[in-house]
């Protein structure tokens, strides 16, 4: 039987996503774990939504005109997202990405035909830094267009207007928290905003890598990052930005790479599903909502994008191991409890 609606083009298959029960932590925790499949996206992650709506928003303003090229800094999932955007809509586009983000991602963007251009990964302070020098190349060409995912607020108007609306029809509105970690924070932001106006009694958690001061600033009102680093890509930024001043945040916790590790290994061999490394994040962000929550509690958090892009370094042995990470010696029950017994999380 033939198809009864054809698209246009590509980007016309962004956004109506899956949302997926994980049944392993479902069963352990007595909540019921819901992953929204970003995934499923044509470019692979969640950063589509963002990308189109941005792109979809300058046409309509004038800012983006036809024969314009796009430029963007980006840790690497915007820029595939950009990337699909742009070809399918008429643009070209230039990444500028920073050195040391994993090799998949800066294949992806070129394979999607962006030019990559890639800079010294340094503090935001400085001039060379990948969000200033896209600007910098995007203001000294007439021709060229900045899209600034970070203070662009179209990135959270995507979630705001697409993504939570998809999560509330498919849960029929029934849902007791909502997980995210935060980079640009057009996703927290504009999730966190829609429930938070359909019913305050959502409690919307944020979960920050070890390195970030995220956390720190929504305890102390101040960007001091967290000891240790992380491996995690494209979240854990240092500045308040236009997109994260629409999110409404209930609770906050901080959590290191080893507890990604841990859950990554195990929802890939009892479920089937293999996380990135935000979405394993994102995970374990849902696992300590529903230790700290209790039992019968509704929770949503998101898989970003495709786990082969953490390849290099969520499953890379090698990798962890220069971490001092051993993935083998990970027990998701231990952690649970772990969890359940922490007071080491914000409540706003």
């Amino acid at each position: 039987m033939p198809n009864s609606k054809i698209l246009d083009n590509i980007s016309q298959t962004i956004g109506n996503t899956d949302l997926v029960k994980i049944q392993s932590l479902s069963k352990l925790t007595g909540c019921e774990i819901l992953l929204k499949c970003e995934h499923q996206n044509p470019g692979g992650s969640i950063k589509d939504r963002a990308a189109l709506q941005i792109v979809k928003d300058a046409i309509a303003s004038g800012a983006l005109k036809p024969g314009m090229t796009i430029v963007e800094g980006t840790a690497g999932n915007t820029g595939i997202g950009l990337a699909l955007v742009a070809k399918a809509l008429g643009f070209n586009l230039i990444v500028v990405m920073p050195k040391g983000q994993t090799l998949e991602k800066e294949r992806l963007i070129e394979l999607h035909g962006a030019q990559l251009v890639l800079v010294d990964a340094c503090p935001f302070a400085n001039q060379n830094h990948f969000y200033h020098t896209a600007r910098r190349i995007a203001e000294e060409n007439d021709d060229y267009w900045w899209a600034d995912q970070f203070e662009n607020t179209s990135n959270y108007q995507a979630h705001y207007q697409n993504t939570a609306p998809e999560i509330w029809q498919q849960t029929d509105g029934n849902i007791d928290a909502f997980v995210s970690v935060c980079g640009t924070g057009g996703t927290i932001g504009g999730n966190s905003k829609f429930f938070a106006e359909k019913n305050p009694d959502i409690l919307n958690w944020l979960v920050d890598p070890d390195g970030s001061g995220i956390h720190n600033y929504l305890k102390t009102g101040k960007y001091v990052a967290s000891e240790g680093g992380s491996f995690t890509e494209g979240i854990a930024i240092m500045r308040l930005v236009e997109n994260f001043k629409a999110a409404k945040i209930h609770r906050s916790v901080n959590l290191p790479d080893k507890d990604l590790v841990a859950i990554s290994r195990f929802v890939r061999d009892q479920d089937g599903i293999v996380l990135g490394s935000s979405s394993a994040l994102n995970v374990a962000g849902a696992l300590f909502a529903a230790a700290k929550m209790g039992q019968g509690k509704r929770i949503v958090t998101f898989s970003c994008d495709l786990g082969e892009r953490s390849y290099s370094k969520l499953w890379n042995p090698e990798f962890l191991a220069t971490k001092e990470i051993d993935p083998n010696n990970q027990d998701i029950t231990e952690l649970f409890s772990r969890y359940q017994a922490s007071e080491n999380y914000l409540s706003l």
